[in-house]
């Protein structure tokens, strides 16, 4: 398949712009993967499409406050985004400016020093003084909503591009298909007998980027870390030996339990399952790990767009995304969602 096969005319009106007022009062369209067939019913009601002995995959990643400007000596501004986290280091930023090593800006009256210039646009910096650099960035920077918005971040982003369940800081964007997560629908899925665990994937900005090449086979996956809890790996290994359904709630989840997936069907340590996910995931693809998949619209040409495709099924997906433009569904990162089954 040609990146062209995923391009479809996403009009601009189609794009939520905001969160909705109610978090969880989303629309989601049902897709069953074998038949074709679609429903349209609500984020809220995720529960009915579940059922007692599912293991549901959450990913508690938290995003940081990663945009802020600083100021070279000259009075010259910067803008520097740090990127996501990768094991126990995240001191590189994306910047507009020019810089060279060695340099020195103040942000916020504290000073930041240039240490390396890695590519075209990308740096590794440090604060100088005692304090760590992601405790600076989470008490002057801004919320790093996605270019896609075209707007400003606001107040309502500080808790909305957040998911009620995120512990662990590292990411730049949302783990998107969780935003409309609540504790009430976690309660009810719990008391239902669906188990719920979690993971940890930090999101990184090439989540949002379209893939540039036609031909998938050339295109350079980025990378992500991902932390699997011994408990969580367990209990997939468990659901899985049993003939039970593992339901990844987002891509973002599904990159991990896939590229762990060997490991995972093997666990029986006691050490989280670790890895950097370069894994690109296209039709074609046969899965190991996941039986379920709520997601949310994707942009046109994105590798997400791509892994939902292959695990709908690229014809099922399209009819699916034409269905939603024409019932007045809402795309991408604050918009309605949809639960492949």
């Amino acid at each position: 398949m040609r990146a062209a096969d995923f391009d479809y005319e996403l009009a601009e009106e189609r794009i939520a712009k905001y969160p909705p007022l109610e978090r969880g009062s989303t629309r989601l369209l049902v897709v069953d993967r074998n038949s074709g067939v679609l429903e349209h019913t609500s984020y809220a009601s995720l529960d009915a499409f579940l059922q007692p002995g599912d293991l549901l995959v959450l990913n508690n990643t938290k995003v940081i406050r990663a945009r802020l400007f600083a100021c070279k000596p000259t009075g010259a501004k910067i803008e520097l985004m740090l990127l996501e986290k990768h094991c126990d280091e995240q001191n590189t930023v994306l910047y507009r400016g020019k810089l060279k090593k060695g340099d020195k800006l103040v942000a916020h009256g504290h000073e930041l020093l240039v240490t390396e210039l890695v590519d075209h646009g990308i740096a590794r910096i440090a604060l100088c003084g005692e304090q760590s650099l992601i405790t600076f960035f989470e008490s002057f920077g801004g919320v790093p909503i996605p270019p896609y918005l075209k707007r400003e971040a606001e107040e309502v982003d500080r808790e909305r591009y957040q998911t009620v369940f995120a512990q662990l800081p590292g990411s730049v964007a949302a783990p998107t298909a969780s935003l409309n997560m609540t504790a009430e629908l976690l309660e009810k899925l719990r008391l239902k007998g669906v188990d719920v665990v979690s993971l940890t994937l930090h999101v990184g900005l090439g989540t949002f980027l379209p893939v540039r090449v036609d031909a998938l086979e050339e295109h350079l996956m980025h990378r992500e870390f991902y932390s699997i809890p011994p408990e969580c790996a367990r209990k997939i290994r468990s659901v899985k030996m049993a003939g039970g359904r593992v339901v990844a709630v987002g891509t973002t989840v599904t990159r991990a339990l896939e590229h762990a997936g060997e490991r995972i069907e093997l666990f029986e340590g006691d050490e989280p399952l670790r890895g950097e996910a370069d894994i690109f995931i296209y039709p074609g693809y046969h899965f190991r790990i996941i039986d379920r998949l709520l997601t949310n619209f994707h942009a046109p040409r994105s590798t997400v767009l791509m892994l939902t495709a292959a695990f709908a099924g690229p014809d099922k997906l399209r009819n699916a995304y034409r269905e939603a433009l024409e019932k007045g569904y809402n795309f991408l990162s604050y918009g309605d969602s949809m639960f492949i089954a």
